[in-house]
């Protein structure tokens, strides 16, 4: 019965959608008050229709309900509670329906918190949110229904793919999800943007929270899949630039960009028509990566489905939602008026440099990504692009950027003084490059790009603290004076310190990690010595422990330095039955200066297959990712962005569109 309800819930959620799509935005060009309520209204209902039919399917799961297809192809009885959870989304009509579940928060979201947008404006957002839900909702309902029976019911399902049995993936989806999900809010704020025909610096108010939430929650959620990769597949690295990792990483760069963009809308009412197409750009490279997930186009850990000719509905929507955009655009993006001049060297000037390099890294990354499936489709041949090619095209788009955005807090609005800045930084432009002959000279092969990512590290972090000093005039006034102008700073100026603060913390991490790693793979048997840098890895003995629904084979090491016991480390090998398969576990001991990583393999000829690691400040990549996040947060809780806009203002707006009319 509750499988029943969820499906028939799913049912009215998209008669709703249906309704939401269409009456209001009619209502909105009629001006008519009934009509345009009904989008505020039918963004909660869907919302409440699409959340009982998400708890309907994780009752399924929980109770173990096999004769739900979806339950008995993605759980098993012995499973435990967690990821009989996390399995309702670790399938693709699971992760489907979490999509459109995020989707009508979002919308639930701005009809409940938006009563600052004027009536309008709000009531063709709901409606352009209700037209992406139908396209969804329609692709569940027709193709992948997370509710069809099974007759007769099995004893038992074939369980969760092991890979996907971990705390982390309780956690990574959703936030990711959030992320990709909440730029459809931008999205459709910049079509209705298009429809009214105005940008201006009230519109750039509302959208810019709603992207920093979006933004926020795709940083964690590609944080969070990072760090899983690195603990659980055992192979000792982070990012690998698989396909599906780049799929979060583009909307991502191009969600940065339209965040900065924002900005220039709302303090200079200048750069109107890239940031609408940005924001068109950011939602259907998430649209894309939907489509790379679940098509079948791209083989990865991370996909959740195989099937082309599902595949082929979505990325038939993703021709329709960017095509539509696209054509809107190009008919009315030429009636919106221009805004502002600014010189080159001025702090917009340094946005748009900002913008253009993360576009091109966006781009970057779109070819390399999607070349493969290109020339496979031209000419038949199967092509790799890896980690060669990205890091010569997108690594040299990140050093001016990086050192740009050092420099673009000093300038002046309008037009800057950059001679004047750059003498202001002149310490902190030595210390960069003392910084980079020293990381050359340690590194193990005299590496440049490690000189190279230690410079703009240090470069952007100095920066970034000394323009903070400067806004409070540190030790120009006494600390009291100091205090309390850092007290009564913007949250937003905290904000863009931190996420600066943590890109740089994030760019030390992967320079030093990457550049004074010490790796050993060895066969080695019980009593046998390793030694990985200052540390010595003495394997003590291998055991075989069973877990709750897996058995694995445990080795023991202990780890000294100068002949004193460190931490034991216990790496491991699990099999599954259900489904049939093996993980690494891999054993990390973290410290203040770095990680100590060990991985063991089956039993073989001669040993133990180990791969054994010391990486340095690995942690602070994600130390340094959680830090921009929270530095988004800071800005987001800015009382000038939830109120959106000053009421004079929303005055003001009012009594032109009534003289207008």
């Amino acid at each position: 019965m509750p499988a029943e309800l969820g499906h028939f819930t799913l049912i009215l959620a998209l008669a709703i959608a249906v309704v939401q799509a269409t009456l209001p935005l009619y209502g909105a060009a009629k001006r008519d008050a009934g009509l345009i309520a009904l989008g505020r209204q039918g963004a909660v209902l869907q919302f409440l229709a699409i959340a009982f039919s998400f708890g309907c399917l994780t009752y399924a799961f929980v109770v173990s309900d096999f004769s739900v297809v979806t339950v008995a192809a993605n759980s098993n009885s012995v499973k435990p509670l967690l990821y009989k959870i996390t399995g309702v989304w670790g399938n693709h009509e699971g992760s489907l329906l979490l999509w459109v579940l995020i989707l009508s928060l979002f919308g639930a979201a701005v009809a409940v918190l938006g009563r600052n947008l004027p009536d309008g404006l709000r009531a063709r957002v709901l409606a352009v949110q209700a037209m992406i839900a139908v396209g969804f909702l329609s692709f569940m309902l027709f193709t992948s229904d997370p509710f069809l029976r099974l007759n007769p019911a099995p004893a038992d399902g074939n369980g969760l793919n092991p890979l996907l049995q971990d705390p982390g993936l309780a956690f990574h989806p959703p936030f990711l999800y959030l992320g990709y999900v909440g730029f459809s809010i931008a999205f459709a704020f910049a079509i209705a943007a298009l429809i009214e025909g105005r940008v201006d610096a009230a519109w750039a108010r509302w959208v810019r929270p709603w992207t920093l939430a979006a933004w926020i929650f795709l940083t964690i959620g590609i944080a969070f899949g990072s760090y899983w990769s690195y603990y659980e597949l055992g192979w000792g690295g982070y990012w690998a630039w698989d396909p599906t990792e780049n799929a979060s990483f583009m909307p991502w760069l191009a969600g940065t960009a339209l965040l900065h963009s924002v900005i220039v809308v709302e303090k200079r009412d200048a750069l109107k028509v890239w940031t609408i197409l940005l924001a068109m750009l950011t939602f259907s490279l998430s649209l894309l990566g939907t489509f790379l997930v679940r098509s079948g186009a791209v083989s990865s850990v991370h996909a959740f489905a195989t099937d082309p000719a599902r595949g082929v509905f979505i990325l038939a929507f993703l021709v329709v939602v960017v095509g539509a955009s696209l054509t809107l655009f190009a008919i009315r993006a030429p009636s919106l008026k221009t805004g502002g001049l600014f010189a080159p060297i001025s702090r917009e000037g340094s946005l748009v440099l900002n913008n253009l390099l993360l576009a091109a890294a966006a781009a970057t990354v779109f070819f390399g990504t999607l070349d493969p499936l290109f020339v496979e489709a031209l000419t038949g041949e199967k092509i790799s692009v890896g980690p060669p090619y990205f890091n010569a095209t997108f690594m040299p788009l990140m050093i001016p950027l990086l050192i740009a955005t050092g420099v673009g807090p000093f300038l002046a609005w309008k037009r800057g003084d950059l001679p004047g800045v750059l003498s202001r930084l002149k310490i902190i432009a030595g210390l960069s490059f003392a910084a980079f002959f020293v990381a050359w000279y340690l590194s193990d092969s005299h590496s440049a790009l490690a000189g190279l990512g230690m410079a703009v590290g240090i470069w952007l972090l100095f920066a970034t603290l000394s323009y903070f000093a400067d806004r409070i005039k540190l030790f120009a006034v006494p600390l009291a004076e100091s205090l309390r102008r850092a007290r009564g700073l913007p949250r937003s100026t905290w904000g863009m310190t931190a996420a600066h603060c943590g890109a740089a913390i994030m760019v030390i991490g992967i320079t030093v990690s990457g550049g004074w790693q010490k790796e050993q793979l060895s066969i080695i048997n019980p009593g046998d010595n390793i030694d990985i840098g200052s540390y010595t890895f003495n394997l003590v003995g291998v055991r075989e422990v069973p877990g709750s629904n897996y058995t694995a084979m445990t080795g023991t090491f202990d780890v000294y330095r100068d002949g004193k016991l460190v931490t034991t480390m216990t790496p491991s090998v699990r099999h599954f039955t259900v489904p049939p398969m093996d993980t690494t576990e891999a054993a990390i001991y973290t410290m203040a200066t770095g990680d100590l990583y060990a991985v063991i393999g089956k039993s073989q000829a001669g040993g133990y297959a180990t791969r054994l690691y010391w990486k340095p400040l690995v942690t602070w990549i994600w130390g340094g990712a959680l830090i921009m996040a929270l530095g988004g947060g800071l800005a987001l809780s800015d009382r000038r962005h939830r109120v959106g806009v000053p009421v004079r203002k929303l005055l003001r707006g009012a009594k032109t569109a009534a003289s207008a009319a």
